[in-house]
């Protein structure tokens, strides 16, 4: 387990996991009053969290499955990146995919975040890559 600092500027609680083997920290919405999004509108919605991730981590905001499949609300730009160096507000691009209004709440979850390691790489320029049984087979090649 890592710590990582984080700074609070919202009165919700701080993320975290909802079970013992979530991947994933809910994100709570840091509004002063209800925000309407209208069929295909989409807003940035503050958190009010800070954090200072790890050099070779990242954090990856996600849509939550709930607010999906009940009310097609959706992100864009996911999943969204937070680097290691960002030390601003996280917010959340909040797409609504139905085609009914939806309000959100203050305080309401509205994604989750996941923390994740990832590598930095050198590019080998080469003037040929190693055969595969797939080759080039790219956007359903292998059938249904």
């Amino acid at each position: 387990m890592i710590k990582i600092p984080i700074i609070n500027r919202s009165a919700n609680p701080l993320p975290r996991y909802a079970t013992d083997h979530s991947a994933g920290m809910d994100l709570h919405a840091h509004l002063e009053a209800p925000v309407t999004l209208g069929s295909l509108e989409r807003q940035l919605i503050p958190t009010g969290l800070h954090i200072e991730l790890p050099v070779g981590y990242e954090a990856q905001i996600r849509p939550r499955s709930g607010l999906a499949v009940k009310h097609g609300l959706s992100l864009l730009n996911t999943p969204g990146t937070i680097d290691a160096d960002y030390r601003g507000e996280i917010k959340v691009l909040v797409v609504n995919l139905s085609p009914e209004p939806f309000t959100l709440q203050p305080g309401e979850r509205i994604a989750q975040m996941v923390i994740a390691r990832h590598e930095t790489v050198s590019w080998e320029p080469v003037d040929a890559l190693s055969d595969t049984a797939r080759g080039a087979g790219g956007f359903g090649h292998t059938g249904k």
